[in-house]
């Protein structure tokens, strides 16, 4: 599509930029007093329905999805195509589909089905999606459902393996966004789609190393369609992580790495650097902003507003734990 047909989108999601946090916004939460504090706070924002009230502090999780399905319903009244907005909704279909599947799974050998685990923030409703497939009605599903669930209730009824059942869903996943990319037909979106799939694959390759995968067992677990090769990523696993920025150096995922040291804890560095790779997607779209046309835009601050719910979350959670505040500065995501 043109990017001259994103003018006015540019200009409406300019006007909306001021309601975003900013650095400050994010010190006054960090400085109240407790966790009902930091609601009261946050209780002054755009986040104000469901941040008030006796029970503000059991149902901050569904404000702050409210927040988010409220932008997304607004971007839709204005952003000529769908599938930009569609790129972030998608995978909250794939997680409702696991938590669907699971509850099938579980309730077939007397459990109970977790229908309260579901999220609104998906594109498809979700009780047409239950309809679907418990009826194993999953011809007319988008985003390659209708093949992925399949395989996933196969494997299953063969194996009980339900890593295998999410390593399918996940892959179906990063597929989907892959396609979503694709038909919008812009390098900027398609290049910061492949930024997710780098991401993703980083993350997981760390993970798997710390677990002690081989090369064999971690391949599976790598999706296609990013800028980095499955097979040159595996190629890193048996080095160590200090060495995967020289190896990657011709990449931005090798400057994400140089910028996140080792310091021996495990956790800490699987932390660091999901924040680190998070902030390396914000930074794929920052050129948006000098383009009054540019379809990035879009994504840019649909980011931005998926980070600040991030942050925010972080932030209450942390009160609620009487967490230090310099960790929970470290934890916190580059804003729009």
């Amino acid at each position: 599509m043109s990017g001259e047909a994103y003018g006015y989108a540019v200009a409406r999601i300019r006007a909306m930029e001021p309601l975003l946090f900013d650095a400050s916004a994010y010190q006054r939460i960090l400085d109240a007093d407790g966790l009902d504090g930091a609601l009261k706070v946050i209780g002054e924002t755009s986040y104000a329905r469901g941040m008030s009230g006796d029970d503000a502090t059991e149902r901050y999780d569904s404000a702050l999805e409210a927040e988010l399905l409220a932008t997304y319903r607004e971007f839709q009244l204005f952003v000529p195509d769908g599938a930009l907005i569609d790129i972030f909704r998608v995978p909250y279909d794939f997680h409702n589909v696991k938590v669907i599947l699971k509850s099938i799974f579980n309730s077939r050998s007397g459990g109970k089905k977790r229908w309260d685990l579901l999220t609104q923030l998906g594109s498809i409703p979700t009780d047409d999606l239950i309809v679907k497939i418990e009826s194993e009605e999953y011809v007319l599903l988008p985003y390659g459902l209708s093949q992925t669930i399949p395989a996933c209730v196969s494997v299953w009824d063969q194996t009980r393996d339900m890593v295998e059942v999410e390593r399918l869903l996940d892959r179906g996943l990063f597929a989907a966004i892959l396609n979503l990319a694709k038909s919008v037909d812009e390098p900027g979106v398609l290049k910061w789609a492949k930024a997710r799939v780098d991401s993703e694959n980083i993350r997981n390759l760390l993970r798997l190393k710390r677990f002690g995968f081989d090369a064999a067992a971690t391949t599976p677990f790598l999706h296609d369609g990013g800028s980095l090769d499955p097979m040159t990523l595996v190629s890193l696993l048996p080095e160590p992580y200090d060495s995967w920025s020289r190896m990657l150096s011709y990449s931005g995922i090798g400057a994400v790495l140089s910028g996140v040291q080792d310091d021996g804890n495990f956790d800490n560095l699987i932390v660091a650097l999901e924040k680190a790779l998070d902030d390396f997607c914000q930074s794929e779209l920052e050129n948006a902003r000098y383009n009054s046309n540019s379809s990035e835009n879009v994504l840019a601050y649909l980011w931005g507003k998926e980070m600040e719910v991030k942050n925010i979350r972080t932030i209450l959670v942390s009160k609620g734990t009487d967490s230090n505040r310099d960790e929970v500065r470290r934890l916190m995501r580059h804003g729009y």
